[in-house]
């Protein structure tokens, strides 16, 4: 029996209080409140308490007999979750409010990953929240990363996580070989000295300050590691018993030529009517890790899998995600499966989902597949038995692409850095390549996505979503000023689409400013995230979606494997922890996604560092009060070019987007493209300075 979730109520109560209050600007008494919600008396109690709480925390006014949502300004409790050299952003726990920019005088001493007491109010000018830190609730690490500098003999730490210029005075021991420019760990109270890292320069330094500053785990509990042993290879008669065989398909993953782990493989098939039958089938996780075990409770803790280049922090033990649940070929392995029958309009006629057992006949990486799609003789030659099955699949695939465009789905198409070595050295940055294999795994991950999602909420069933909010509306404000400054239009309806910025991106299309455009389109966007509540995905156009085709290196999917296996049986689904599931899990993608872009960036950074006084092309991509950011076209890092260096004149803001010289007339704006020369770059803080060529 499922336990009844206070928790749950109560957050959700919270929700429905603010949204109400939020509309109703004068005011609600208890009463219409109540006449809104349309509760029981049994239910009262729990509103009365919860405008109790809110109230407490200063989150609600009550002024005589009606409650308000505070306007201009408010105390509320928030992690510090980024920091950059004189400012950071604090995300506030109450997920209805954005995040709060807090400049580095008002830090308080207070690092990335602390949970914070933020007083802010918002600023009438620009609609954003800003604010200072009053106290430091829980620090997120007792430790802290710096860079050593030393001045006339005495050597001080500047704080890695820290958005304050303040440095603190170290106490070197004999025994402790301080230099300029060392990375240490030590401890924030006593800054006793815990590890000397080495110089950012250093082999393999990037990584172990990448890992110690996020606060990934790099080793797993012994407890884990045991349980992990102790799950055996074979696949016995129980453990194939009640699952449907799908070993008689012709079945392959397809991934990039250096994953690991095969999570995922497809399969598809043609019907008697001409319609497709696709199989998605994902690797049974749930059926070798238990709630509540070692196993269970370290993949919550990670969250997700985090990929550098030359290290991966898995989410389980190699065991069971390179072994027991990778779907290696001509091994048989236990799934779980999604078929779906889909017209050849690309819309899904009929869905099922089940255990059960498959056996890949191939692992198969993008380029080849492409290849094969493109009608490369050599490669089909090595793949004869697969190719009408590839044919397949790109039919397919051609379909519910065209369909998902039409339905108004956003389909951005950024590069990527790719880092190339020689001999173990960074060389060069060159862009990443996306053929058409991907987006049909793509197409095929996304419909089983949905299938499930639309399945389990037919059902009733609680679910943790993936869910995309659409952009607030002064976004939305910005970005259409930026687009006109290109040509570029946006309709003025309140309630924009995402083929409306679909059209923005397709107008940039054969543009040399494409990529820019896109960038602008994307910053207009909220975070994708997941949730208990439905509210839809805007980016992709669905009423309801999920994450379930990555359960070996998404906690989320995992839950929902568990939850959609226990809905086929029958069983009762609880709910009572989804919303701190979600909560953590969004908080540790970011994180994730945080920690391997900055070090690709730094090892970027490293590689500028020995090309100072080269010559590059570069576009303006913001105009902050010190200078001109500039993106380097070549490198997909970003520089700035302090305006002391730009003709040592004055500069004003004409508009949003242009800098006008007082006496030259001279204009900058976004999207020039300028030719810069690389005059310093540091490592360690990942700045660049650049000068006008």
């Amino acid at each position: 029996m499922c336990p009844p979730s206070i928790t749950e109520d109560l957050l959700s109560m919270r929700k429905r209080i603010f949204s109400l209050l939020q509309k109703n600007k004068q005011g609600l008494t208890l009463h219409k409140i109540v006449r809104n919600f349309r509760l029981s008396p049994e239910e009262k109690p729990l509103l009365v308490k919860t405008l109790k709480e809110l109230e407490s925390q200063g989150a609600i006014l009550r002024v005589k007999s009606r409650y308000f949502v505070r306007q201009r300004s408010s105390l509320v409790r928030a992690r510090l979750i980024s920091v950059h050299p004189g400012y950071g952003f604090a995300r506030p726990e109450d997920a209805l409010l954005e995040d709060i920019f807090i400049p580095a005088r008002y830090s308080r001493g207070a690092h990335q990953g602390d949970l914070v007491e933020v007083f802010y109010k918002e600023k009438a000018t620009r609609g954003k929240y800003e604010g200072r830190v009053t106290r430091i609730l829980e620090r997120g690490q007792e430790t802290m990363l710096g860079v050593v500098k030393e001045l006339r003999g005495q050597f001080f730490l500047a704080p890695y996580d820290s958005p304050s210029p303040e440095e603190f005075p170290l106490a070197s021991p004999k025994s402790q070989r301080l230099q300029d420019g060392i990375i240490l760990k030590v401890d924030r109270n006593t800054l006793a000295i815990i590890e000397i890292l080495g110089f950012p320069e250093d082999e393999g330094v990037d990584t172990q300050v990448v890992i110690q500053r996020f606060g990934l785990s790099a080793e797993f509990s012994e407890k884990a590691l045991t349980e992990a042993q102790q799950v055996p290879l074979d696949i016995g008669f129980k453990d194939s018993e009640n699952r449907k065989d799908y070993r008689d398909w012709v079945t392959v993953t397809i991934d990039g030529p250096d994953a690991q782990d095969f999570d995922d493989a497809v399969s598809v098939r043609a019907t008697d009517t001409g319609n497709f039958l696709l199989g998605v089938h994902i690797a049974d996780v749930s059926h070798y890790i238990h709630e509540n075990s070692p196993l269970d409770e370290e993949a919550f803790q990670r969250g997700t899998s985090v990929y550098f280049r030359d290290r991966t922090l898995p989410m389980f033990p190699e065991k069971i995600s390179n072994t027991l649940c990778s779907l290696r070929p001509r091994e048989d392995k236990l799934t779980i499966s999604v078929v779906l029958e889909i017209d050849r309009g690309g819309h899904v006629i009929q869905a099922a989902f089940h255990p059960s057992l498959i056996r890949t006949a191939e692992r198969m990486t993008y380029d080849s597949v492409h290849k094969i799609l493109e009608g490369d003789g050599d490669e089909k030659r090595k793949f004869p038995q697969l190719v009408p099955h590839l044919q397949l699949m790109g039919d397919l695939a051609h379909l519910l692409r065209e369909n998902r465009r039409n339905a108004g789905s956003l389909d951005f198409d950024l590069v990527e850095p790719e880092l190339v070595y020689k001999e173990g050295k960074l060389y060069s940055v060159i862009p990443s390549e996306r053929n058409f294999a991907h987006r049909m795994i793509e197409e095929f991950m996304v419909a089983a996505n949905e299938a499930v999602a639309v399945f389990l909420l037919g059902k009733e069933a609680p679910l943790i979503f993936r869910i995309h909010p659409p952009p607030r509306s002064e976004d939305l404000r910005r970005l259409r000023e930026m687009l006109s400054h290109f040509g570029i239009s946006l309709p003025e309806s309140r309630k924009l689409r995402a083929k409306d910025l679909q059209s923005a991106l397709d107008q940039a299309e054969n543009r040399p400013d494409k990529q820019f455009v896109g960038f602008q389109v994307l910053k207009s966007l909220r975070w994708a995230l997941y949730s208990e509540e439905n509210q839809g995905h805007f980016g992709l156009t669905k009423k309801v979606y999920t994450h379930f085709t990555s359960p070996i290196r998404r906690y989320p999917d995992l839950v929902v494997h568990r939850i959609l296996k226990k809905v086929l049986k029958g069983e009762q689904v609880c709910a009572s922890l989804l919303a701190s599931v979600a909560q953590h899990s969004s908080d540790q993608e970011r994180k994730a996604e945080k920690a391997e872009k900055e070090l690709v960036e730094w090892r970027i950074f490293r590689l500028l560092k020995t090309k100072l006084g080269d010559e590059t092309d570069g576009i303006i991509v913001h105009l902050s009060r010190g200078g001109l950011v500039v993106e380097l076209k070549d490198f997909f890092v970003e520089g700035w070019i302090p305006f002391m260096d730009l003709s040592g004149e004055y500069f004003y803001k004409r508009e949003e987007r242009s800098l006008v010289g007082q006496k030259t007339g001279h204009t900058y704006s976004l999207g020039d493209k300028v030719r810069v020369v690389l005059a310093s770059v540091d490592t360690f803080h990942r700045r660049i300075t650049l000068a006008l060529s």
